[in-house]
């Protein structure tokens, strides 16, 4: 008989190398909810990053996964959170914890549970904070021997920055996101700035639920829905609107829903992107399960810290290792 489950969620806050900019605000810190679920012995992990945008604090990610652990106890299973729990950060820290914790029950790993027979090292994007054209060229230069650069925006002015970028990192490939930041007034200005930089992917240029422009606007590039869409329930209605997803786990509500999604977003004709929140390497490893088919990786969140966890997630320059079994999965 196996004993009852016990569940922890604790807040960890992580200092940021230099800052993190984006078009909706800056900040110093990553702020990320690490849960905890023991059993027998075995513990496995999860971690989320709580998100003001959709609506998400420490305090009410915290108050969900206590409201979880009360309401399911020592059944809870992904099936369970599936079904009972919305979306969202909280309900992703407790189904990459249960993934660790199955993995960790059963001797062998997240992946094999996930049926893939390896996983394999990959290239992730490295994100450039929105800034200056000016202080953003700078910062493309210092990166201008990555092999992928993502590039925040900010709406207008956004040509001059792609520009600058490509100037000081000519050889880099360039996807950019602007973070609902674009309108009608700019919008033909800076594709057409993108266009000319080669850039390859725009992350969701208009706002959520303001992007029908989209369906009718000429489209030379590859359209990535963020904001847009958090679970595989959106696909459908967003097709002729953009060409490719952001799948990530916080917004999906775990890896399950990033599974499922990945599925049916390839099903449906879309490119997929993996991408992240700003956490550390315990947020990254359970994505690196979805990155191993995408087109896009973006998972560099733990080299924009200035220190990761202990035991993270081993980087050559842009190249991301899977993870230790000591770390997740």
């Amino acid at each position: 008989m196996t004993s009852p489950l016990t569940i922890t969620a604790a807040h960890e806050r992580f200092a940021i190398e230099g800052g993190f900019a984006i078009s909706r605000g800056s900040r110093t810190h990553a702020d990320v909810v690490t849960v905890c679920i023991s059993r027998d012995g075995f513990t496995g992990r999860g971690e989320c990053v709580p998100y003001a945008r959709y609506g998400e604090s420490i305090s009410s990610v915290m108050q969900q996964i206590e409201d979880a652990a009360a309401r399911f106890g020592q059944d809870i299973s992904r099936t369970q959170l599936q079904e009972q729990m919305e979306a969202g950060a909280a309900r992703n820290a407790l189904d990459c914890a249960l993934w660790d914790l199955e993995a960790k029950a059963a001797g062998t790993s997240a992946a094999a549970l996930a049926g893939l027979a390896a996983m394999k090292p990959l290239v992730t994007a490295y994100t450039l904070s929105v800034g200056t054209a000016d202080s953003m060229g700078a910062a493309a230069a210092k990166a201008a021997s990555r092999p992928l650069l993502k590039v925040k925006l900010a709406g207008p002015g956004d040509d001059a920055r792609i520009a600058a970028v490509r100037a000081a990192a000519p050889d880099a490939r360039l996807i950019v996101d602007a973070n609902e930041a674009w309108d009608e007034s700019c919008f033909a200005v800076n594709m057409a700035a993108c266009v000319a930089a080669g850039v390859e992917l725009i992350e969701q240029p208009l706002p959520a639920g303001n992007d029908g422009l989209l369906a009718t606007a000429e489209r030379p590039i590859t359209v990535c829905a963020d904001e847009s869409l958090h679970t595989r329930h959106e696909l459908a209605s967003l097709r002729q609107l953009y060409d490719a997803v952001n799948i990530k786990l916080d917004k999906a509500g775990g890896l399950t829903e990033a599974l499922a999604l990945a599925a049916d977003a390839r099903a449906l004709g879309y490119r997929i992107m993996t991408g992240c929140m700003l956490g550390t390497s315990l947020a990254m490893a359970p994505a690196l399960i979805v990155a191993q088919t995408a087109d896009y990786v973006d998972l560099d969140g733990p080299l924009l810290l200035t220190a990761d966890r202990e035991g993270g997630l081993s980087y050559e320059g842009s190249l991301v290792h899977p993870p230790q079994s000591s770390l997740w999965g």
